[in-house]
């Protein structure tokens, strides 16, 4: 994808882009080669694949949730930013903490966060069920890109958001994922959930935006370690 592509496909998603926002990814598609050289945060390096699978990528979310909307978020396994940052650069209001358990990719982020000038930028390295026990009910939104199979990665994110709060998860192929979803929506404490397919432009990569609302207010974790008890996430005491 070049940068006039990137430009048009983004406005197709509503959101206007500027100068400024495009010399802010410029910086940070540099910055990543540069950390990426000594090491590894992600195997996609190429200009025209980072503007396409990691900048236009993240900028997605926004089929699911108006992000002018949201005043607090959290990003769960960040890694090298996406799509917390990318989001951050667009939507500036929003508090964003980027949470990952990896010691190099945080270093990364705070790196990033550093040279863009971000502000209102919380980078924590941990874990999510750590993180949580003093985080619950705490967030508007929760995002996470490519981070392990449904039922584990929802039930470390819903104990973050607000009762009214949304989960998004963002994932490619959803195919053996669904049935995973539609048989543990009570367990994992799930109101209603929506999923939004489509393709990637040029790539034509299938991607799909999985939205939950949760039920009930979270009063402690291990309401969610039911079904991920086998992966040892959750400490169930």
């Amino acid at each position: 994808m070049q940068v006039n592509d990137f430009i048009n496909e983004v406005n197709k998603l509503g959101i206007d882009v500027t100068d400024e926002q495009l010399k802010m990814l410029y910086i940070y598609y540099e910055e990543l080669v540069k950390y990426n050289s000594h090491t590894n945060i992600t195997g996609i390096t190429k200009k025209e694949d980072v503007y396409l699978k990691h900048f236009y990528d993240s900028l997605t979310l926004f089929k699911a949730i108006n992000l002018n909307e949201i005043n607090n978020m959290i990003d769960i396994g960040s890694g090298a930013g996406f799509p917390g940052v990318v989001i951050k650069i667009f939507f500036p209001n929003n508090d964003l903490t980027l949470l990952d358990s990896n010691g190099k990719k945080a270093n990364f982020l705070k790196l990033i966060v550093d040279k863009l000038h971000l502000t209102n930028v919380k980078v924590v390295n941990d874990r999510a069920e750590n993180y949580a026990k003093d985080n619950l009910n705490k967030f508007d939104l929760c995002i996470s890109r490519a981070v392990a199979f449904i039922d584990i990665i929802s039930s470390l994110s819903i104990p973050f958001i607000k009762k009214e709060g949304k989960v998004v998860l963002m994932k490619g192929d959803f195919t053996n994922e669904k049935s995973i979803l539609e048989k543990h929506t009570s367990d994992l404490g799930i109101k209603k959930y929506e999923i939004i397919n489509f393709k990637l432009p040029i790539s034509d990569d299938e991607r799909n935006l999985v939205i939950i609302e949760k039920s009930l207010e979270t009063s402690q974790i291990p309401e969610y370690a039911k079904i991920v008890k086998r992966n040892k996430i959750w400490n169930s005491k």
